[in-house]
């Protein structure tokens, strides 16, 4: 099955804590610290593999995780960092924040590959935090926690030209005369289900890569059938071609199905509707010359003054297709030569919850005769606060009074020898 979208979760590994210990040698009876500092967390990597062009391994392994920084040890042993994770994705894969559809990283162009998570810090041992007047410190700090996000793989076929149109009006054959794609054919009512890719080769003039865009059905932008699976498919095209079946094999009339594609395109996504068109008028070696009206003179009449040209061709026979490939090429050499990449939306470390951005409560619980204090903030300082530590209850202290939150305590009214609870501590409140 051709899988163009994928959502997985993937988490960065979390940074190792640092260590607390002292010098224990003989004849050194009050060694310093020698606590080693905490290996950093594994990163989460995404890299081009050239040799994929699915995202069905996704389908069925869904969550990633980079390994842990190890603690570190006596001695200043540093602990071992952790083992990053490489994630290989095909290239024209755009990577989202599932929840917003941001675009993190667009996996083409010069982008190979992508640190998506960056793996924690690894927190000092207490070596480092020695001083003339704090010369035994029993405070380390923790190691910096793992970052973690929901995302959202999305496959867009990276070509020059998108090959548009109902089923069975000839894509496929179409791209099997000019490329080297080698598509599936037959007589189906219902459409391709894989975006094929062909590289078009033209004496004295250069190729360029054509993808024959599966069916689209009216009703397509509004997610009908398949059609946002497919339209995705059409965002970094440059030129689209129409194909049509001129002669009306079926009872289609080629104006009508114009102007649903485009109106399905444009449902879509405004700006592609607005890329440079032309038409390929299929299937005229079937147009009979007892038929009361011209449809391909209709064609060129109908759409030939707003600019879109269109080719007389047959895939079958080859007649015009020269023609079209061409011109084609002449219409790709007046546009920019840049290949559409999705810019950067979504910033993974920018999204980090900053201490002071967490919310906290202050409140007095009237039932237990405690003032009580929570919320995320105060849970996250109490995990990198070493409490048992003078040094680290001393930096509590502070981070309380700081934040106002020994402020909002006088406002209810505390007094000295009031309890305070904070997540099953309980302190004894003193000025």
């Amino acid at each position: 099955m051709f899988a163009d979208r994928a959502t997985i979760y993937v988490k960065s590994g979390k940074g190792g804590d640092g260590h607390v210990s002292f010098r224990r040698e003989k004849y050194v009876p009050n060694g310093g610290p020698d606590g080693g500092d905490g290996g950093h967390g594994g990163d989460v990597i995404f890299r081009v593999d050239e040799g994929m062009n699915t995202l069905a391994d996704y389908r069925h392994v869904r969550k990633y995780k980079a390994e842990d920084g190890e603690t570190g040890g006596k001695r200043n042993c540093h602990g071992k960092n952790g083992q990053s994770i490489v994630l290989k994705v095909p290239s024209g894969t755009v990577i989202k924040e599932a929840e917003t559809g941001k675009v993190i990283a667009d996996m083409s162009g010069d982008t190979r590959e992508v640190v998506l998570l960056k793996g924690g810090r690894g927190g000092n041992g207490n070596q480092h935090y020695a001083t003339s007047t704090m010369q035994a410190p029993k405070y380390a700090q923790p190691g910096q926690p793992a970052q973690e996000l929901t995302l959202l793989l999305e496959l867009k076929v990276i070509a020059d030209v998108g090959l548009v149109g109902f089923p069975n009006v000839g894509k496929s054959t179409l791209l099997s005369r000019v490329s080297n794609a080698q598509p599936k054919i037959a007589n189906y009512h219902f459409t391709t289900l894989t975006p094929n890719l062909g590289v078009v080769d033209l004496e004295d003039a250069r190729g360029f890569v054509i993808a024959d865009i599966p069916g689209l059905i009216e009703g397509a932008s509004q997610g009908a059938g398949l059609g946002h699976e497919f339209l995705r498919h059409i965002e970094r095209t440059k030129v689209i071609i129409h194909i049509v079946d001129a002669a009306g094999t079926e009872g289609r009339d080629p104006i009508a199905d114009i102007y649903a594609i485009n109106k399905e395109l444009e449902s879509y996504n405004a700006d592609i509707s607005k890329r440079p068109q032309v038409i390929a008028a299929n299937k005229i070696d079937a147009i009979y010359s007892a038929q009361d009206s011209d449809p391909l003179a209709a064609l060129k009449a109908e759409f030939e003054p707003k600019g879109i040209p269109v080719y007389p061709i047959s895939a079958i026979s080859g007649q015009g297709l020269k023609e079209l490939l061409y011109h084609v090429r002449e219409m790709l050499d007046g546009l920019d030569q840049e290949p559409i990449v999705f810019a950067q939306e979504y910033f993974p470390e920018e999204e980090r919850i900053s201490d002071r951005d967490m919310p906290y409560t202050v409140v007095y619980d009237q039932d237990a005769d405690e003032y009580v204090v929570e919320g995320p903030r105060i849970e996250k300082m109490l995990g990198y606060t070493n409490l048992e530590s003078e040094k680290g209850f001393t930096f509590f202290q502070n981070f309380l009074r700081d934040n106002g939150i020994l402020q909002e305590l006088e406002q209810l009214g505390i007094e000295e020898g009031d309890t305070v609870r904070m997540y099953g501590l309980s302190f004894d409140y003193y000025k």
